[in-house]
């Protein structure tokens, strides 16, 4: 088993580092684009990338968050627009409440202060029948009471009118206060329904962005990989046309012609020659051994070199 010696491995080292070198500096000289455009293409698509995938998740972002302001700001403006309508609608009820069964003339101490007192107040005596004719006025004395049954029907109907017209009077409230609760009852099943079509639209809405963002997404994804697959496609050409130019060329061809200097046919360019051909070296070889030949005949002569062959 062969040690290796550190001389060596310092000698591997750095002639693994000079390939490494020169394969970097081959893949930088036959990429033209990179050699075009002198910057890291793959880095800036990247960025770019990047930076659009931020800007349309900020804009779907935004556009949420308006949507949702715009829905807050509805439903703030249907809330407020309900509480001034039912404040209005109480007032409205305590108002006509107040009016109908809260008059001042049903009071019982609006005798005393009528401003109209004196001009309604009758004479103190019209007629013998005159039911004002009490005990204490000595207007009228026990036995004289001639109309007594006709004042006692007619208090009997002005009861039974003043019974009928309170029961009117209820039931006029009683219906007065279910159509403001019927009211009531639609205008909320209403703002309801406006509320709940509202909600539709906010899910909707979101809905529609979120299919656009995955969209956006799917195409950005599909675009990059087509993008990926371009590029792999054209450095894979770019790769066979290099190998085939290597292999077409004179470099590794070994044409003897690269060779040829402009001095003169019998010289060559030293970094293109690759060796002389077969031909040649046998042409050397035979030259030499007629040189060979030549100069034993001239020192020993023919007979001495025939002898010995």
């Amino acid at each position: 088993m062969e040690i290796a010696q550190p001389r060596d491995l310092e000698r591997y080292l750095s002639l693994a580092k000079r390939r490494h070198g020169e394969l970097c500096r081959q893949k930088r000289i036959f990429n033209a684009r990179n050699r075009i455009i002198g910057g890291d293409t793959d880095a800036w698509d990247a960025q770019v990338h990047d930076q659009k995938i931020k800007e349309a998740t900020e804009k779907a972002r935004h556009e949420t968050f308006a949507a949702e302001m715009r829905q807050n700001d509805k439903i703030t403006c249907i809330l407020e627009g309900r509480e001034r309508r039912d404040r209005k609608s109480l007032c409205k009820a305590i108002n006509d409440f107040q009016q109908t069964f809260q008059k001042p003339e049903t009071r019982r101490e609006f005798d005393l202060s009528d401003p109209l007192a004196l001009r309604k107040d009758l004479p103190a005596r019209q007629s013998d029948n005159d039911i004002r004719n009490t005990v204490s006025g000595m207007q009228k004395f026990m036995g004289e009471d001639l109309n007594f049954h006709e004042r006692k029907k007619f208090q009997e109907e002005q009861n039974r009118e003043w019974s009928l017209q309170q029961q009117r009077e209820r039931e006029s409230a009683r219906a007065h206060q279910r159509c403001a609760e019927d009211l009531y009852f639609k205008t909320r099943l209403q703002f309801d329904e406006t509320a709940k079509h509202l909600q539709n639209l906010e899910s909707a809405t979101r809905k529609a962005v979120c299919a656009a963002v995955k969209e956006f997404n799917r195409n950005q994804a599909t675009e990059s990989v087509e993008r990926k697959t371009r590029e792999k496609k054209q450095e894979q050409e770019d790769d066979l046309a290099e190998i085939s130019n290597l292999l077409r060329g004179d470099l590794l061809s070994e044409n003897p012609q690269q060779a040829a200097s402009s001095f003169g046919p019998h010289r060559v360019v030293p970094d293109r020659w690759k060796g002389m051909t077969r031909e040649q070296l046998e042409q050397i070889r035979l030259v030499q051994k007629q040189q060979i030949q030549e100069k034993l005949e001239k020192t020993y002569g023919r007979s001495l070199y025939k002898s010995t062959h």
